[in-house]
């Protein structure tokens, strides 16, 4: 029986898969997996999101739906919530947890991509 090797993308949602059973209390739905990465790209990117901006990204859910989104990623550590100078707007930044996360994704897929 000949084998055959699985195509990079399997190999790398079986690494995704991987990293999900390493830190089962960590598992994020689609919804905070898309809030995340808005959060993390607009950091790497150096541009400030605020909570008024994400809560209104309706192609994700409601302003409640998103609303509780953000404190669950608070509340998991993968964000944290600052307030401006006057107090009325918060800005979210990602934590070490959710930058160290990126990182392992980011392995997930160069393992998955190299051909040995």
């Amino acid at each position: 029986m000949a084998t055959t090797k699985s195509p990079s993308y399997i190999r790398f949602l079986n690494l995704l898969d991987a990293l999900d059973r390493i830190n089962p209390g960590k598992k994020l739905d689609s919804i905070e997996e898309s809030l995340l990465d808005k959060i993390v790209q607009c950091a790497n990117l150096k541009e400030s999101v605020l909570v008024g901006h994400l809560i209104s990204l309706a192609e994700l859910g409601s302003q409640a739906t998103l609303h509780g989104r953000l404190k669950n990623l608070s509340a998991m550590g993968y964000i944290k919530m600052a307030s401006n100078t006057d107090g009325r707007k918060k800005e979210v930044l990602p934590t070490k947890l959710a930058i160290k996360r990126y990182e392992e994704i980011s392995k997930c897929l160069e393992k998955a991509t190299k051909t040995a």
